[in-house]
């Protein structure tokens, strides 16, 4: 017998979707390019959850937003 688990797209994937971009900068902290809000943030975050390390919604935020910022995506309040 076979199990499959299936989980929800890559943050990164869910990033580029809700930013409108086509990919992620080549250089991290030099170059911008695109913007998220935090409630954008925050709708990945709840999103993600099931599928993160943490049961924490603030921790899964911070994740996704250190993965934004790796990414070139700018967090707007």
């Amino acid at each position: 017998t076979f199990s499959f688990i299936l989980k929800k797209p890559p943050v990164s994937n869910m990033i580029k979707k809700m930013a409108g971009i086509e990919k992620g900068t080549g250089t991290t902290g030099k170059e911008k390019v695109g913007k998220l809000t935090m409630s954008q943030v925050e709708e990945i975050a709840k999103n993600k959850l099931p599928d993160l390390n943490t049961k924490d919604l603030e921790a899964a935020k911070r994740s996704v937003c250190g993965t934004a910022k790796s990414m070139g995506v700018e967090i707007v309040e």
